[in-house]
């Protein structure tokens, strides 16, 4: 058996087995100076590196959430969302076509819409996104706001293990369940709360704000999705609604503990099968243009691996930090560290020295993301 059909079968196996059964994967790192022609062949042959796309998801259902963080307005001085914030549409679309051509049934565009229950076309719109670029990428290709119960019929549950760090049960939209490999296309950005953002933290979007949200019903999920989660997810002053079971007890009230905590339950309770962080132009200081001190810059990287917490191990790596660093140390001086939680909660490892990074190492990749930005101040 050569070295690329064991990674493709071990890729597959994957999808039988539960996520933290499998303590790491490898990883490709590749530069790309643009989003233009040159980036279909290098993300080619970075999913080649990894074993090819089609034991993954040939004749299967792939939900890829992407990251559209914020309202369609917010803006890092002229640049555009998707060279600052948001995950670039030439990134999904050709991640879209690969898909395709490995045989996948269908695709499914998933985000949860700042504040609406528009249709997520609309939030694109919104944004100066053509959705037709995407919808046309190859293949059937569909899309929806996950903010709110959208074309479902009801909640799906999704439990983590060991009873989870802040929910023993999440209700989540029907498209987190009704696929059979998921995907997470993320940014390579720092967080002012979690320290940093990339393809698990990208998941903290999943929760609906009908349930997990600000203006979220006492008893009964919203019909449409109010306010953000600062009350009931980042401060705890507030509970979801009581339709869901409520946090564990003793939870803390810290911000930096618990959205960490939040987000390695929904990664052990939804897992990632590939995880893929658009490095090639991103922002430094935080997650978004509401982070004072934050800039744009132009890594010129892209990141794609089989396992969320090596692949974010790696991704943290290549921002200048230590993946094996935790509360106290950048880039989690003010949090708990997410890689940590979910290597405890059994998704994967963050040892880089257990992880094979494929294509250009991490020394000749690296970019030191504390040099590029001020002193910062986010919302959280």
């Amino acid at each position: 058996m050569t070295r690329r059909e064991w990674i493709a079968l071990s890729a597959g196996a994957a999808l039988t087995r539960p996520a933290f059964s499998a303590p790491t994967a490898p990883v490709s790192v590749a530069r790309c100076r643009t989003y233009g022609p040159e980036l279909l062949p290098v993300m080619e042959k970075m999913f080649d590196q990894l074993g090819g796309l089609g034991r993954l998801v040939a004749g299967k259902t792939v939900a890829m959430k992407v990251n559209l963080t914020g309202s369609p307005k917010d803006r890092l001085g002229h640049l555009s969302a998707e060279s600052a914030q948001w995950t670039h549409p030439h990134v999904i679309a050709n991640t879209i076509h690969l898909l395709n051509k490995a045989g996948a049934r269908r695709v499914r565009i998933l985000e949860s819409s700042w504040n609406t229950a528009e249709p997520l076309e609309e939030t694109m719109y919104e944004g100066n996104w053509d959705p037709a670029l995407l919808l046309n990428a190859g293949g059937i290709v569909e899309m929806e706001n996950t903010n709110y119960l959208g074309r479902g019929k009801r909640y799906h549950k999704f439990t983590p293990p060991n009873g989870g760090y802040m929910f023993k049960e999440y209700w989540l939209n029907h498209s987190y369940e009704a696929c059979d490999v998921f995907v997470s296309i993320a940014k390579l950005k720092e967080h002012v709360t979690a320290g940093v953002t990339l393809s698990m933290k990208n998941l903290f979007g999943i929760t609906p704000c009908t349930i997990y949200g600000d203006g979220a019903p006492e008893k009964e999920p919203g019909l449409v999705p109010k306010g953000g989660r600062g009350s009931v997810i980042h401060s705890g002053k507030r509970p979801p609604s009581t339709a869901v079971p409520g946090e564990n007890p003793g939870t803390p009230r810290d911000a930096g503990a618990r959205v960490p905590r939040v987000v390695a339950d929904l990664v052990a309770a939804r897992p990632i099968h590939l995880a893929i962080v658009d490095g090639i132009e991103t922002m430094a200081g935080g997650e978004g243009p509401w982070c004072r001190g934050t800039i744009g810059i132009k890594p010129g990287l892209i990141i794609a691996g089989l396992n969320p917490v090596s692949t974010d191990a790696v991704g943290t790596a290549l921002m200048g930090y230590d993946p094996m660093a935790d509360r106290g140390v950048a880039p989690f001086q003010s949090a708990d560290s997410t890689l940590k939680l979910a290597e405890d909660h059994g998704v994967g490892t963050r040892d880089l020295k257990r992880i094979e990074v494929i294509g250009l190492p991490i020394a000749e990749g690296r970019i030191e993301f504390r040099k590029y930005r001020g002193p910062v101040v986010g919302r959280g």
